[in-house]
């Protein structure tokens, strides 16, 4: 069952709105078993040009859900998150399955059996994720700013350091409208 958190910017969360919402992300109920339980975090904005955006984060225990959508029409952004979150719902089933067929040794036996609708997605979902090159570096302790005009020395989009005040590690990321995000892990 989903529990849900709507939250407006810019504009007011109607019945309707509501509505909508909780009945087109339900959809991906489907997905679990009847023990299923988790919070839907739901971010609803309206820009000055009538732009909208929906943000939609499901955290589970093992897989985070998270999509989000700009759209001029609030409704159709709803549905196009709805797709994505099912889209990366079969992918994460389709990894978990494939792994367990593997390490259970019975991957000649199941390898043929899937639903129709794991076989509508299997080529979009099967296909490898290698990790090409591996990377090591001494993170540094420095100040958000500093983190920043590191990222955009290197050129990179994204900069990881350890906070100098709390010692955490944490991400710095440039955002699509140009401007700078902040990932502080606990």
């Amino acid at each position: 069952m989903l529990n849900f958190n709507i939250r407006g910017e810019n504009v007011e969360v109607t019945p309707a709105i509501r509505e909508h919402v909780e009945s087109k992300i339900n959809k991906v109920e489907r997905y679990f078993n009847e023990d299923f339980q988790a919070n839907a975090n739901v971010n609803l904005k309206v820009y000055n040009d009538s732009q909208t955006k929906v943000e939609v984060t499901i955290p589970m225990k093992n897989l985070t859900l998270r999509a989000e959508e700009r759209h001029n029409d609030m409704y159709a952004a709803v549905d196009l998150i709805v797709d994505k979150l099912e889209r990366q719902i079969r992918k994460h089933k389709t990894k978990v399955n494939r792994k367990f067929r593997e390490r259970e040794g019975v991957g000649a036996y199941f390898a043929n059996v899937v639903s129709p609708e794991q076989a509508a997605y299997q080529d979009e979902s099967e296909e490898e994720l290698p990790i090409v090159r591996t990377k090591q570096f001494e993170l540094k302790p420095m100040d958000q700013e500093e983190a920043v005009l590191q990222m955009d020395m290197l050129g990179h989009n994204f900069y990881v350091f350890t906070d100098a005040e709390s010692n955490g590690t944490n991400i710095v990321y440039k955002r699509k409208d140009g401007k700078y995000g902040l990932i502080e892990t606990n």
